[in-house]
């Protein structure tokens, strides 16, 4: 898609972008879909991305930019937003219950909701849109993360032409968490136009490339306004010793969110494992760590997004963390299928779920360029080749100390 009809802001943007990034093609083709890595670095360079800090290490990810906590959190009575022409800072004077300084690390508790000025903002063109979703590792410790702008009126959706700050609504619901400035808790597609591939497209790539694979009977949605490829549930175990999940335990300790590999599993969660007619009983407001029946690959060429709560196929959210990067679970990025870990919560009353029963759809979108580097190739992902898989803070082999 060619750029039409830019404003002042617009011609100084990209003039800058092709002055400091001369190579990352931002001007040669402005096809529709998700930005890259390289065009998100040339936006930050530009201006359309702003901070006071420059990016910090693997910030920008193959087809998104991770967002940095600021300096303070503001413990707030309610979520709230701030609805059309209304200043973020303007609700938060009237619901804010007292201010925490997070440049020193502090502790945000289960069951509160807090306000987090996010270290970036954001001065966009008309020609794109922005969305934010917990990254993995974030929805797998279930904390509820949303970003809201100023004049919002949805959560993790920035309309075309935004400029002006951005916020962090977190609200951990196990477990409480350890934060400071810098931390990453959500992360931010940037979108050009229309990225959404049609369903006959969706058809055409499962074939092709075989989109998800293991199971014979997976294919598109087929209501007109749930595209996307859908995935059940495994709950037969993936190896002998039959384990199918981890149930999270209340009343456990502090997680710090930027420490790897720290923490014993058993301390945190209660292993789930089959039961003779492989199926589960959702308590509700419990929260689970399940996988997919099916591996996927996400091509170079797309992103993929799971749509986190389906009324459809039952009373239960099955995602926090939505976005899927290219390559991830590919051959072509060292992947041989990864499995989809699923957040799973049931709403109100008890959810029985039956392995293979569908769960979840996931979405691919186009990418406006395929990326410099992928998803598991030579990046540090925590999730290629995954099976069923907690989140990055948990030691791997599932040991206690």
């Amino acid at each position: 898609m060619m750029r039409a009809n830019l404003n002042a802001k617009d011609t100084v943007t990209m003039t800058a972008a092709a002055q400091n990034a001369p190579n990352t093609g931002i001007l040669d083709d402005q096809r529709d879909g998700i930005l890259p890595a390289a065009e998100i670095s040339a936006l930050w360079q530009a201006g359309v991305i702003r901070a006071n800090q420059p990016p910090a290490e693997k910030q920008i990810q193959p087809a998104s930019l991770d967002l940095r906590l600021g300096e303070t959190a503001y413990r707030v009575r309610a979520s709230f937003l701030p609805g059309h022409g209304e200043p973020v800072s303007h609700k938060l004077e009237s619901l804010k219950l007292h201010e925490i300084d997070l440049r020193e690390g502090a502790v945000l508790e289960t069951g509160c909701v807090y306000l987090v000025p996010l270290l970036e903002s954001l001065s966009l063109p008309d020609t794109l849109t922005a969305a934010a979703n917990p990254k993995s590792s974030t929805g797998r410790l279930d904390v509820f993360t949303r970003v809201i702008v100023d004049g919002g009126i949805e959560f993790d959706q920035i309309p075309a032409g935004y400029e002006g700050p951005l916020y962090a609504e977190i609200s951990p619901r196990t477990f409480s968490i350890l934060v400071r400035t810098g931390s990453r808790l959500s992360q931010l597609r940037l979108r050009r136009g229309d990225a959404a591939v049609a369903p006959e497209d969706m058809l055409r790539l499962q074939a092709d490339a075989g989109l998800i694979t293991g199971t014979s009977d997976a294919g598109v949605a087929p209501t007109n306004d749930a595209r996307g490829i859908t995935l059940s549930v495994d709950l037969r175990g993936e190896d002998e010793t039959g384990l199918i999940g981890y149930r999270a335990k209340r009343h456990s300790g502090l997680v710090d969110v930027d420490r790897v590999g720290a923490y014993d599993v058993l301390d945190y969660w209660d292993p789930v494992h089959v039961r003779g007619d492989a199926r589960i009983i959702l308590d509700p407001d419990e929260f689970y760590i399940l996988a997919s029946r099916e591996a996927v690959q996400i091509p170079a060429d797309y992103a993929a997004e799971m749509v986190p709560y389906d009324p459809l196929v039952g009373e239960f959210r099955v995602h926090y963390a939505g976005f899927f990067d290219p390559g991830f679970g590919a051959a072509e990025a060292h992947g041989a299928g990864a499995r989809a870990v699923l957040e799973v919560r049931s709403h109100e009353v008890p959810f029985i779920l039956e392995h293979g029963q569908t769960i979840g759809r996931l979405v691919y979108e186009h990418m406006a360029s395929r990326p410099d580097a992928l998803y598991g190739q030579d990046l540090g992902s925590n999730y290629q080749r995954q099976g069923l898989k907690l989140s990055k803070h948990f030691k791997a082999d599932g040991s206690r100390a």
